[in-house]
């Protein structure tokens, strides 16, 4: 019988995941440049993990999220770190300022090919809050900005010079 996934389990099986997958052969990817293809690959083989272990609800690509469970609520992006590429751009200034609103699971690799074996070398396994998902800079200077007084003309003013999309009400 398996036992539903939470929160602790995902980040220990993240990090078992990623150790795993470092000491294996990936033949299938020899030769593969497209990091696109790289991390498909990567989610694929992590999802099957998680539910051969635990019963976990697993996104489609309908719905945009991984895992989308309430109680996990998590986005896995899979990146190289020759070119970390962020494909989880926000989607709005709400997102940029408060959050994207679910956690995110980023997995970090370091691909290497030989003649007749792939390694993809895990040099990072991070679990981000969905607290912790907003834009670093802007709610930093939105803060700074606040606490030096700052009224609404002058967050409107920053949201345009950093052209953050909106409209007065948002």
């Amino acid at each position: 019988m398996k036992v539903p996934l939470t929160i602790e389990s995902l980040i220990q099986e993240a990090k078992q995941f990623c150790e795993e997958q470092t000491q294996l052969n990936h033949t299938e990817l020899i030769g593969i440049t497209d990091g696109k293809a790289v991390g498909t690959y990567v989610e694929h083989k992590f999802k099957e993990h998680l539910n051969e272990k635990y019963e976990v609800v697993i996104g489609n690509s309908a719905s945009g999220i991984d895992l989308p469970s309430p109680d996990i609520n998590t986005d896995i992006k899979v990146t190289s770190i020759r070119q970390p590429q962020s494909s989880c751009p926000y989607a709005s200034s709400r997102q940029k300022i408060y959050g994207l609103g679910y956690n995110l699971l980023v997995l970090v690799y370091e691909k290497i090919d030989a003649s007749n074996s792939c390694t993809l070398r895990f040099v990072n396994c991070t679990f981000i809050k969905k607290e912790r998902t907003a834009d670093y800079t802007t709610t930093m200077r939105l803060r700074e900005m606040l606490r030096d007084g700052a009224n609404i003309d002058d967050l409107i003013a920053y949201f345009e010079d950093r052209n953050i999309p909106g409209d007065e009400i948002t």
